[in-house]
């Protein structure tokens, strides 16, 4: 059974919305945000990087505490986290499966001008606009091992609501 849905996808490619919707089609799920563990670890590292997947510290912690939600609490963990790095994403991946936790890896996928047509509309988040153009070449330079290494969920056409539809037909289909 799987116990994380990791929702992988370009900054802006609507990981965040569709985690939402999801909780809303799985009973008993739990949003787990890896990037508050991201959050705590800069009170206690002076290290300086750009990104805080960067620190070995996250990369060990975010299968670790994944692990004890799912173990004091159950059900299915909803994981919207960007990771454009294939050694970080094995990394991690193979972290949880040494836990003993199964998961599907889901990929939003976007082709390069419908993400720059949506950050650019974004109203939510219009702070981080530039930092997630900034990141759309990342997203397309590694492209090619992220559909490789996913289930692909073609969003350009669908809506949250849409694209969680998918994602809980797809998890529902590998259970039965």
């Amino acid at each position: 059974m799987t116990q994380i849905l990791w929702i992988n996808g370009a900054f802006g490619s609507g990981k965040t919305t569709t985690a939402q919707k999801l909780l809303e089609l799985l009973p008993g799920a739990r949003l787990f945000d890896p990037e508050i563990v991201g959050f705590m670890l800069r009170h206690y590292i002076t290290e300086p990087i750009k990104d805080f997947q960067d620190w070995p510290a996250w990369r060990g912690l975010v299968p670790e505490v994944a692990a004890q939600m799912l173990r004091h609490y159950g059900g299915v963990l909803v994981v919207p986290m960007t990771i454009l790095r294939e050694d970080y994403l094995t990394e991690i991946l193979a972290g949880l499966t040494l836990q003993g936790i199964e998961y599907q890896h889901i990929l939003l996928d976007v082709s390069e001008a419908e993400l720059i047509r949506r950050i650019e509309s974004d109203t939510v988040e219009t702070g981080a606009r530039q930092w997630r153009l900034e990141h759309v070449e990342t997203y397309v330079q590694n492209r090619e091992w992220l559909r490789a290494n996913s289930h692909v969920v073609e969003s350009r056409r669908l809506n949250a609501e849409q694209v969680a539809s998918v994602i809980a037909g797809h998890l529902a289909a590998l259970t039965s």
